[in-house]
């Protein structure tokens, strides 16, 4: 698809793979700011972009429009030394004296309060964006404001030190509102408390392979890069604190060793977890890591992730004919966005230019591209920490996860079926497929129905992963829940066992404490009939039927806009296991399941399948859980 702006010519000699250089990168962040500064109000305090408002209002929504594209603005003018040809940064500072003169008031120009997070939080969320953008630009943006407009930013942005965050990466922005303000000497107690809670909180969360859970639960998704490590990274690179450097950028490099692997070959980051409409914002952590030197990858491997991942939305859509992020994925997709979504929250993908603060020399630019970790061979790797499988094939450039330990349930919560989040609820997602909508057949997913009522899962408890060449698993239990009737079977639980194959998935299920007549069900991948994806899904035991039913989901996914799930079924009671292949695969060498495997045995709690392809035999074994593979 066009491009609603100008783009240099592609480099292919530097950039091989995406053609993309620093100056496209510089011309992306131009043309995203022109397209939103069209929609700034006089005094340029707030920019109102077209769309369904969010449910913190329009102010809010207007506030979020300056704050997040200040982001990139202010990656865009830092990086560069403070060259700013197209004068963002006088519009910044105007808008800052216009919303910050009568805050709270009804009027054309005044930004929110910062309030309770459950009260008026939004704007906390801005106000370290608004914080960030001021410490990147000080020299030429803060430095040239009279007191009396810095006096008023700093009792604005005060207000996130004073009131409650979320309780999740949300500590992390009264973090970075107190940073700014000790850089510019404005600190205090106050500032020094902020920080101290959020480090304390954020060490909490930590859950190893470089991985924080947002909260004290167990969600693991993006905001692991473009908050939880984003923000202390950043922090400690510009304040040059090198021990804390070395302790978040330790951090970060083991998060990096996994999640670098979690872009396919083009571009496309998983579609997993919340506020996807972020899009692009997904490579912040990759950049960082080579700006900070705190990276495994080389820079030509950094930039190749960081440009495909910015070509792969411009190329599909993800701006409107008149410059503007959709809210959406590709182009705009409703089932994608959450409540808080409004029409400038889309531009926390601003955040993906944190890659500009390499300046033009910085090997990042002039090393040649190299492949993407996806594109080197294919790999299978467990995380134990966050209890998540990974599996990547070279030949389509696809990677899936496989998931056996997050979810977007808070400790204190109860598991309701009617928080059913498709983000976070699947058994498994891709870098080319997307999760069904809420009204549709759920894909990857394990259903046990009582009395024709179907089951969601909610809690995921992680058992343990693990993985060798070539080869890997995780497993994990839940509790089945229900839409009507009784929220639980009391003693009705479920084990769920991924074995990644190559480019196979071996999906092993045991249903226990089940009542007579339950039933069971499990999906595959959920692709559209004009996709070049092909979902496979083949019974081993425990099916009425090897052979899948096909379902539609008019709503579609991500990819589109009507797709089609596989689906198995059978009876269950008392306890039963259940065990099938699946495979999702781009391209014309779709795998034959039926002949997979020569030889399936089910013992009691044990089950070991032995793999055609070379031989090898995979045991797995129910609670506790354990797998074993071994080579003739």
């Amino acid at each position: 698809m066009s491009i609603p702006f100008d783009l240099p010519a592609d480099d292919h000699d530097i950039s091989p793979r995406t053609g993309y250089t620093r100056a496209h990168w510089e011309a992306v962040a131009d043309g995203l700011l022109a397209a939103a500064w069209r929609r700034a109000t006089p005094g340029s305090a707030l920019l109102h972009l077209p769309g369904r408002p969010s449910r913190s209002g329009v102010r809010s929504d207007g506030l979020e429009g300056y704050a997040r594209t200040f982001l990139a603005a202010a990656f865009r003018v830092a990086g560069a030394d403070g060259d700013d040809p197209h004068h963002w940064l006088e519009r910044y500072a105007d808008g800052l004296a216009a919303g910050t003169r009568t805050p709270g008031r009804d009027d054309t120009e005044s930004w929110p309060l910062i309030l309770d997070f459950d009260v008026q939080g939004q704007p906390m969320v801005e106000s370290a964006s608004v914080a960030l953008g001021l410490r990147l630009t000080a020299p030429w943006l803060w430095d040239k404001l009279g007191t009396e407009v810095q006096d008023r930013a700093e009792e604005w942005l005060r207000g996130a030190l004073r009131h409650t965050p979320a309780p999740n990466n949300w500590y992390l922005f009264p973090y970075t509102v107190a940073g700014f303000l000790e850089s510019v000497g404005r600190g205090d107690s106050e500032t020094a408390a902020a920080r101290e809670r959020a480090l304390d909180l954020l060490a909490s969360w930590y859950r190893g392979d470089g991985w924080y859970a947002d909260g004290d639960g167990r969600a693991f998704d993006h905001y692991n890069g473009w908050a939880l490590h984003l923000y202390p990274v950043l922090d400690a690179h510009l304040s040059g604190d090198a021990d804390a450097l070395a302790r978040h950028g330790g951090r970060l490099r083991a998060h990096l060793d996994g999640f670098s692997l979690m872009f396919g070959a083009d571009g496309a980051p998983l579609h997993y977890g919340r506020s996807l409409t972020y899009r692009f914002a997904a490579s912040a952590a990759v950049s960082l890591g080579a700006v900070t030197g705190h990276t495994p990858l080389t820079p030509g491997a950094s930039r190749r992730i960081a440009s495909g991942s910015l070509r792969h939305f411009l190329d599909r859509g993800a701006l409107t004919p008149d410059g503007l992020l959709s809210l959406g994925w590709h182009g705009p997709h409703e089932a994608s966005l959450q409540e808080y979504s409004g029409p400038a929250s889309p531009y926390w993908a601003s955040k993906a230019f944190v890659a500009l603060l390499a300046p033009a020399g910085h090997a990042l630019w002039t090393d040649t591209e190299e492949p993407a970790p996806v594109e080197e061979a294919d790999r299978v790797l467990s995380l134990s920490g966050p209890g998540l499988l990974l599996q990547a094939t070279r030949a389509d450039g696809t990677v899936r996860l496989h998931n056996h330990g997050s979810d977007h349930v808070r400790p204190h919560e109860g598991e309701s079926a009617a928080d059913d989040d498709p983000h976070y609820g699947r058994l498994a997602y891709s870098t080319r497929t997307g999760p069904t909508a809420p009204a549709n057949v759920a894909d990857n997913h394990l259903s046990v129905e009582v009395a024709g009522r179907p089951s969601v899962r909610r809690r995921v408890h992680p058992l343990g992963a693990g993985h060798g060449d070539g080869w890997g698993w995780a497993a994990s239990w839940h509790r089945p829940v229900f839409v009507a009737g009784p929220p639980m079977v009391p003693g009705l639980t479920v084990e769920s066992v991924t074995v990644a194959h190559g480019g196979l998935e071996l999906r092993a299920h045991r249903v226990v404490g089940a009542p007579p007549g339950a039933r069971v069900t499990l999906t595959g991948w959920a692709t559209g009939p004009e996709e070049p994806t092909v979902s496979a899904l083949h019974g081993l035991c425990g099916w009425d039927d090897p052979a899948p039913e096909t379902l539609p989901a008019p709503q579609g996914t991500a990819w589109t806009p009507w797709a089609r799930v596989p689906r198995l079924t059978g009876g269950c009671g008392g306890t039963t296991v259940h065990l099938a292949l699946a495979s999702l695969t781009a391209g014309p060498d779709a795998p034959s399941l039926e002949r997979a495997v020569t030889d399936v045995r089910v013992d009691g709690g044990t089950v070991e399948v032995t793999w055609a392809d070379d031989g090898s035999r995979t045991c797995v074994s129910f609670g506790p859980a354990e797998v074993r593979h071994t080579r003739p």
